[in-house]
């Protein structure tokens, strides 16, 4: 029988990308074999909102390697049921079950990958670098679209982080991030409308608000500014915080990903908004690293 291991530290937050753990547990399922370490540096995609991917690499002892094709969650409940990925049933940090990163395996589990080996990991760094300046720049263009459309609001729809009318919370379905970029898709819809949001002003005016929010970003990124992850403890399902402090003020937003060290690391981030559905904005953030 597999032990029932601790919650996985993670140190992805930190910036880590190399680690060396003990293997917990080597599971072949159906889709393929999956590892759980004690202490990985990999990032898993979020089951439930599945924004960022999860980190790709390595798992090695001595000469040996084997492929992580993309870092997932994993969790085994108290009664030992144990699910990964959007097998999950319940939403992280639940009760009543254990949180995990689980690596799939490109392949086969070699022979020396088994619970109580000592092996390194390694994440695939320039993916992880893309990826991290494809989250950070998806925040900063969500903020910069709020303040874009801070005067289109007839009612208080609530405030985001930097105390701008939260368009962003209001009408983000889905936010898909990838290596430099990202795109985001907002719903406006009737429920939109009823909440004060003037919708046909909004389609009038869409250039205007596109230069708007380019110009925002472009001083955002001179500045350079510190953008870190803050995380309130060392395990994958403790609460971590993005932190970024602009020209405008200190950003802190609930975040599960990884992110750019400073803006620095930009030449320049830029968006693109699309109408082409009424009832649907899409807003592609490309980002061109300094």
């Amino acid at each position: 029988m597999t032990a029932h291991p601790s919650a996985t530290l993670v140190s992805f937050a930190e910036g880590a990308v190399r680690e060396t753990g003990v293997v917990e547990r080597v599971d072949a399922l159906e889709t393929g074999t999956v590892v759980v370490v004690d202490r990985p540096p990999f990032h898993p995609v979020d089951h439930t909102w599945p924004d960022q991917p999860g980190d790709s690499g390595t798992i090695s002892l001595d000469d040996s390697s084997v492929r992580v094709t993309e870092a997932v969650m994993a969790a085994v409940s108290d009664d030992g049921a144990f699910a990964v990925g959007t097998d999950i049933p319940v939403k992280r940090g639940v009760d009543g079950w254990t949180w995990l990163v689980a690596h799939p395996l490109e392949g086969e589990a070699p022979g020396w990958l088994v619970p109580g080996a000592e092996v390194e990991l390694i994440v695939d760094e320039p993916r992880r670098a893309g990826l991290s300046r494809g989250h950070t720049a998806c925040h900063l263009a969500s903020l910069a679209l709020d303040l874009a459309l801070a005067d289109l609001w007839r009612k208080d729809p609530g405030l985001d982080a930097l105390g701008t009318p939260d368009f962003e919370g209001r009408a983000n379905q889905s936010s898909r991030i990838h290596e430099d970029g990202a795109v985001d898709e907002y719903r406006l819809g009737k429920s939109l409308r009823r909440a004060g949001f003037d919708t046909e002003t909004f389609a009038a005016t869409l250039d205007e608000r596109v230069a708007s929010i380019n110009a925002t970003l472009a001083e955002w990124v001179v500045s350079g500014a510190e953008s870190r992850v803050v995380p309130a403890g060392p395990t994958i399902v403790d609460r971590r915080t993005w932190h970024c402090e602009l020209p405008v003020g200190t950003a802190d937003i609930l975040c599960g990903g990884t992110h750019a060290a400073s803006l620095a690391e930009f030449a320049s981030i830029t968006v693109a908004l699309d109408l082409a559905d009424p009832q649907l904005l899409v807003m592609t953030t490309s980002a061109v690293p300094a």
